[in-house]
């Protein structure tokens, strides 16, 4: 036996159970940022931690591209601005990091695409309820049991795995397929941008 099989098929079988449960409120949720994108909004991705970082991954692949050469789309990671982050968080709470950044960006018919592997971090929560006052759908990538974040999200698409590293895993291959249905839905191979 290789020294990490046991995670590829635990990798496997945790995706597997993702894509079956999820795929079609991925597609949906991807349709709606598309609309949103077409319409001129915009998509604003947050977490914490590695989450944090698959945010700024998502947020570049609609900038730049996903599978091909097309017009930029707008994507905003709001954990990459240190100095908003760290003012907000000295001048009034961490917990209010995304929530601020959300009041200030977000317009009604964006999209806040918030990741969270446990959905139960308080900025995540903030952010999430800042995004609903303001009329922004909702989406969240979350683990486990979704925690309090599943209610607070238009669509919440939940990893059912307690280990952080496979919740994270999913989460980029189910970023990837979101960012890559965007891009097909506005520039269809072939077709003609709206």
């Amino acid at each position: 036996m290789a020294r990490f099989d046991a995670q590829a098929a635990e990798l496997d079988a945790t995706l597997r159970t993702f894509l079956a449960r999820y795929e079609t409120a991925l597609l949906g949720a991807a349709a709606e940022a598309a609309d949103s994108l077409a319409r001129g909004g915009k998509v604003l991705f947050f977490g914490n931690g590695g989450s944090a970082a698959e945010a700024q991954h998502f947020a570049a692949e609609l900038i730049n591209r996903m599978m091909r050469d097309r017009p930029a789309l707008a994507g905003i990671a709001l954990s990459t601005d240190g100095s908003s982050l760290t003012s907000i968080a000295n001048d009034s709470s961490y917990d209010r990091v995304f929530a601020r950044q959300i009041e200030a960006l977000g317009r009604a018919g964006d999209v806040a695409l918030a990741l969270s592997t446990s959905g139960n971090s308080p900025s995540i929560l903030r952010g999430l309820e800042a995004a609903r006052r303001l009329d922004l759908a909702t989406v969240a990538f979350l683990g486990r049991d979704g925690g309090k974040a599943a209610s607070l999200a238009d669509c919440a698409l939940i990893v059912e795995s307690s280990v952080t590293a496979r919740i994270q895993e999913v989460h980029l291959f189910a970023g990837h397929l979101y960012c890559e249905a965007i891009e097909e839905r506005l520039y269809p191979r072939g077709g003609i941008a709206p």
